[in-house]
């Protein structure tokens, strides 16, 4: 395996890296040891930890290191973070960033297929190695995908600054990146939530993953758990929506004690944590469990029974008439609603009857009776016309 020599990339990137080195400094895939040299001759660096997945690199920088006596400089062969322990001031990271060519086989040089995937699997743990402080310099390509890169950097809650660009013969750049931890990401951490991933999003949110330690939280019910995988919703960037995830908290405490939606840990101005949910959406759990009868009919008999108390309780939800990406079912066939984002209180909620529209949508029940069934309880949403909807349903089994 052949060690990088320094070009253009890496002098680009070593001019900004005294400015910025401080603390203890990461050079990842330090090759020939360019970065670390640079961020050693700084007086407010105290350590520098070189890593190289190529033990040969990691076999002549060590050889210089001590030849030249750079005490500040600590060797070691680790791919990516695998041999790291720690937290660093600065992560530096000049990467195999080049598109993969065919028949041609240089590490040092090719990111993957597409050229970004190196630094996918480096962002995957980048964030948990950064002090609070922290900062993290890279360099890449306009091969690589620059939408990509941001698209991987948004997705660990970081924030990128565009250092400096260099144009390169046949329209190719490059770009160096400064890149730290968002105030989001800053507040979640201080209340022990770690392993932050993108996972999707909505019309007015974006759903990201992450595993919270209880210790920090004194709550004992959470303590007793251990860790636990939750689901961190955040407010889109383009939503026009204003306090839809303070209203979304607020609603989520009070239908919790009902036993509704997701269990909700905690919140902020501008986010909300709960305890992630297993299972697949209604209409692929339909789709999969066709022949399990008595299976289908107790998920939707739960749906109801949900939607009868928040009829009870005064509040409109919304969607539930189109309910496909509101409703998870568990493994142990336990419905659990999602999106509580548009909740408002009502004097005539309609969550029932709508979910009523979907079943008849859906060919689920007969639909003349249905009607006539949700119109009474519509009149008079009381226990007995709740009731009857519900045996209606339960006694549809084949409709499905």
């Amino acid at each position: 395996m052949e060690i990088y020599d320094p070009a253009e990339d890496s002098e680009l990137l070593r001019r900004h890296v005294r400015r910025f080195a401080s603390g203890r400094v990461l050079d990842m895939g330090t090759g020939s040891g360019i970065q670390a040299r640079e961020a050693a001759e700084s007086k407010s660096v105290r350590e520098v930890l070189a890593v190289d997945i190529n033990p040969e690199a990691v076999k002549q920088f060590q050889a210089e290191a001590e030849g030249n006596r750079l005490k500040k400089i600590k060797v070691k062969e680790s791919d990516l973070f695998a041999e790291v322990e720690g937290k660093f001031s600065l992560i530096i990271f000049n990467p195999p960033y080049l598109p993969q060519d065919k028949g041609i086989d240089d590490p040092a040089l090719y990111g993957g297929k597409r050229g970004w995937e190196i630094l996918e699997r480096f962002f995957s743990n980048a964030g948990d190695h950064l002090l609070n402080h922290g900062r993290i310099m890279i360099i890449f390509s306009s091969l690589t995908n620059k939408d990509k890169v941001d698209e991987l950097i948004r997705g660990k809650m970081l924030e990128a600054e565009e250092l400096e660009r260099k144009k390169l013969p046949f329209f190719e750049e490059l770009y160096v990146y400064l890149i730290q931890k968002s105030s989001l990401l800053k507040k979640l951490e201080s209340r022990g939530i770690s392993e932050i991933s993108y996972l999707t999003h909505g019309r007015r949110g974006d759903i990201f993953t992450g595993i919270f330690n209880p210790a920090y939280d004194v709550k004992k019910y959470l303590a007793r758990q251990g860790r636990l995988k939750v689901a961190i919703k955040v407010k889109r960037e383009e939503s026009r929506a204003v306090e839809r995830i303070k209203n979304e908290a607020e609603w989520l405490k009070l239908l919790n004690r009902e036993k509704i939606g997701p269990r909700l840990l905690f919140s902020g101005e501008d986010y909300l944590v709960y305890e992630f949910v297993e299972g697949e959406f209604i209409l692929d759990y339909l789709g999969k469990n066709k022949e399990k009868k008595g299976s289908i009919l107790q998920v939707l008999s739960d749906v109801l029974g949900q939607c009868f108390k928040m009829d009870q309780m005064g509040v409109n939800k919304e969607e539930m008439h189109r309910p496909h990406k509101h409703i998870l079912i568990t493994g142990q066939g336990k419905a659990v609603l999602l999106d509580f984002e548009r909740c408002y209180p009502a004097d005539n909620p309609h969550n029932l009857t709508q979910f009523g529209d979907f079943l008849i949508s859906r060919g689920m029940v007969e639909k003349e009776e249905m009607i006539c069934l949700l119109q009474n309880y519509k009149r008079d949403p009381c226990l007995e016309n709740y009731n009857n909807i519900r045996e209606v349903v339960l006694c549809s089994s084949g409709m499905f």
